[in-house]
C-alpha cells in the first residue's frame, strides 16, 4: 500500500469498519465512540492514553476503548502501516458478556498494546474474513475468530471505577453527549452541576483528559462520520454536526483521523 493512504474496506457484518493505512500522520488528542483493535504491520509508533505512554512495532496488537483518549505518533521517518477493525459498542456487548461468564459489568480492552502472536494470528484471520470479498468465510469462522481474539484482549472493568468523577462534571458530560451538534456555552455547562467555569475546565480535564470544548468537538466529528458513512453531503454533515462551515469540519476531520472528509467519503465509495 503506497505511503500516506487510507482505505475503508467494505466489511460483511455492520457495525465494524474496516481501515488499512500507512500514514506519517500525527494524530492530535481524540477519542472514538467504538472498540478499536488493529494491528501494526510496519514501522513503529508511540501513543498516550489513558493506560500510559505506549510504544507498538510491527507485528504488535493496538487497542482503543470506546471514549478513550489517545494520540499517536509514528517512530523514525518512514511512518508506519496498520490494519483496524472498528466496532460499535453493542456488536461486542454479548461476546465480551460470554467471555466473563455472564458478567454484564462493563469489559473493556485490556492493553493499549500487546504483543501476542496467537492474537495477531486471530485478528489477521477475522480482519481478511470480513473484508475480502472473494475470501469464502462463514458466520460460523467469523464469529470464532472474534470470539478467539477477544479471549486474549478482555478484561472488566467497573465503570464506577472509571467514570468515578463529581457529579457537576458528569452532568456536563452528559448534556454533550445528549446533543452534541447544538449550540452550548462553557457557562451553561457550568452551571449544571453549580460550579465556575474554571472548575469545570480544571475537573473535566482531569477525569475526562479533555477540556469541555475539545470533547464536544469530538462528540461532533463522530456525528459528523456517521452522517458521511450514511451518504449525506460533506456541507450537510457540517451543517448537522454544529460546525462553523464545512471547512472547520475538515481541519478537525484531518487532524483527528489523518484522512479529508472528501476522502473518507471516497474511500467509502
Amino acid at each position: 500500500m503506497a505511503k500516506g493512504s487510507f482505505k475503508i474496506a467494505p466489511c460483511k457484518i455492520n457495525g465494524i469498519t474496516a481501515v488499512a493505512a500507512d500514514s506519517s500522520h500525527t494524530f492530535g488528542r481524540h477519542t472514538h465512540d467504538q472498540f478499536g483493535i488493529g494491528v501494526i504491520i510496519r514501522g513503529a509508533q508511540k501513543s498516550l492514553s489513558g493506560r500510559g505512554i505506549v510504544e507498538a512495532t510491527a507485528g504488535d496488537i493496538i487497542t482503543v476503548n470506546p471514549n478513550e483518549v489517545h494520540d499517536g505518533t509514528p517512530i523514525g521517518d518512514h511512518g508506519r502501516a496498520w490494519y483496524m477493525l472498528y466496532f460499535d459498542t453493542d456488536i461486542l456487548a454479548e461476546p465480551m458478556k460470554e467471555i466473563r461468564g455472564g458478567n454484564t459489568r462493563i469489559s473493556e480492552l485490556a492493553k493499549p498494546v500487546l504483543h501476542d502472536t496467537a492474537a495477531t494470528k486471530h485478528f489477521r484471520s477475522l480482519f481478511k474474513s470480513i473484508t475480502n470479498p472473494s475470501d469464502i468465510c462463514s458466520e460460523f469462522e467469523i464469529q470464532e475468530n472474534l470470539h478467539l481474539l477477544l479471549t486474549r484482549l478482555v478484561t472488566s472493568h467497573n465503570s464506577a471505577d472509571k467514570y468515578n468523577a463529581p457529579s457537576a462534571i458528569e452532568l456536563a458530560r452528559e448534556r454533550i453527549d445528549d446533543d452534541p451538534c447544538s449550540p452550548l456555552s462553557l457557562g451553561e455547562l457550568s452551571a449544571l452541576g453549580n460550579v465556575s467555569q474554571f472548575q469545570l475546565i480544571r475537573g473535566f480535564s482531569k477525569h475526562t483528559g479533555l477540556t469541555p470544548h475539545a470533547y464536544l468537538i469530538q462528540r461532533r466529528l463522530q456525528y459528523a462520520r456517521k452522517m458521511i458513512i450514511n451518504g449525506s453531503t460533506l456541507s450537510d454533515a457540517a451543517y448537522a454536526s454544529g460546525f462553523a462551515d464545512q471547512s472547520h469540519m475538515t481541519r478537525l476531520f484531518v487532524s483527528t483521523y489523518g484522512i479529508s472528509p472528501k476522502q473518507y467519503a471516497g474511500v467509502r465509495a
